[in-house]
């Protein structure tokens, strides 16, 4: 069976229709619209010889037995985030649909070839980005935790799961179905504005940046802001206002692509008749290199110390959640970057700031690669998200010639 990429646009635009509404992409996990998009996926395969399963976590796998049993892994996720983009996620999947369709057409393969949906990549409903893939990974260590977790229903996380078949408990054994894996691909759009600056259809992701996030409370002390002086008031604002500047410079002096956010920022009292006696702010700092995410993160503790005792403040930092850089395979970001140079004649290179299930797959210690296509105005997460159906076809090309060379890799490996 040809490589025929113009039924991955085809089929992208059916499933839109099957799971969006005027206001977007409604796959959000752990949904009924989420269970009927999994179902389409199994159907657009069901003519294929492919064992189907689902695993521990909830993962689907669709597996294509090669004449080996280490395993080429083709991954993404369906779920969407609520009033989501017609390709963010789905795009993996359906892209791999048509390779495994090509590779299956043409007899027994030399390794086996694994098409896997991975359960709840975005967290959409209970704030746990990853589920499935961390599962497998091993890294799903905080299921204790997740125990408690509730929607914005009020139903909690174990109920909801065992809707739809998965004990949380049990969901660290879908680490088995990693057992084999030889390499891991995957595809994705950019979410960014980086290919389309440069004029490029698509790029090789070199993995994917480290975070560091951190609630910083600044408190001095409320007072009338009628009759408080200026030059007396210990103002927990201006010490927050003062960082999310600074932040800024940081990640310019840093480079290589960093970034500092700071995204949330909480005042108490919270009225305008009273200075801000207490202040809580979200830091999220990101880079691919840990030696300069440790230098980001270290430049923004020293900078809060010396803006609070300007502002006569006390200043204190928690973690909320850190993930370390995760670098993808150098021979396979090789691979990648010469089956872009042969169906686009040119490439580019470029870490992912947002997460991935590549990124937990590579933490288990299974060679990874990415391809990004460019995504029209860097827009994700909106029904505004959109790429240029022309360019969708040539990712479907690269993403397959990316597989067959991999195939060779391994075959002859």
């Amino acid at each position: 069976m040809p490589l025929e990429p113009r039924r991955t646009v085809e089929e992208l635009r059916e499933l839109q229709a099957l799971t969006g509404d005027e206001h977007g992409a409604q796959r959000v996990a752990w949904t009924e619209t989420w269970a009927r998009a999994r179902d389409w996926l199994a159907g657009t395969l069901a003519e294929l010889p492919l064992e189907v399963e689902l695993d521990e976590a909830g993962n689907q796998w669709f597996t294509l037995r090669g004449r080996s049993q280490q395993a080429l892994l083709i991954g993404g996720h369906i779920d969407s985030v609520p009033n989501g983009g017609w390709l963010d996620g789905c795009l993996n999947l359906v892209a791999g649909c048509e390779v495994v369709r090509r590779i299956a057409g043409e007899g027994e393969p030399p390794v086996t070839v694994r098409l896997v949906n991975w359960a709840d990549e975005e967290g959409a409903r209970f704030g746990r980005s990853l589920f499935g893939s961390s599962a497998a990974a091993g890294s799903l260590d905080d299921v204790d935790e997740l125990r408690g977790r509730s929607d914005a229903e009020g139903r909690l996380l174990p109920e909801v799961l065992a809707e739809h078949g998965v004990d949380l408990d049990r969901a660290g054994e879908a680490g088995r179905q990693l057992e084999h894996a030889a390499a891991y691909l995957e595809l994705h759009i950019e979410q960014g504005p980086v290919l389309e600056a440069l004029g490029l259809p698509l790029g090789v992701v070199l993995g994917t940046f480290g975070v560091e996030r951190h609630r910083i409370r600044f408190t001095g002390q409320s007072a009338h802001a009628g009759s408080t002086p200026m030059d007396t008031r210990r103002d927990a604002l201006a010490g927050a206002a003062k960082l999310a500047l600074e932040i800024r410079e940081i990640a310019k002096r840093t480079g290589g692509g960093a970034v500092c956010t700071m995204g949330s920022c909480v005042t108490r009292p919270g009225i305008v008749t009273a200075v801000v006696g207490e202040c809580d702010v979200l830091l999220d700092q990101r880079h691919l290199d840990e030696a300069a995410l440790a230098g980001m993160l270290q430049a923004a503790e020293q900078a809060a110390r010396r803006f609070a005792a300007e502002e006569e403040l006390e200043v204190e930092w928690e973690r909320v959640w850190r993930i370390e850089p995760i670098p993808f395979d150098p021979d396979l970001i090789e691979l990648a970057d010469a089956s872009i140079r042969e169906v686009a004649q040119r490439s580019h290179r470029l870490p992912s700031g947002p997460l991935h299930d590549a990124a937990e797959v590579a933490r288990a210690g299974v060679p990874t690669a990415m391809l990004f296509v460019q995504s029209l105005r860097g827009l994700s997460h909106t029904p505004l998200e959109d790429t240029r159906e022309e360019e969708l076809e040539l990712a479907v090309r690269a993403l397959d010639r990316l597989a067959t060379t991999t195939i060779e890799r391994l075959g002859t490996g």
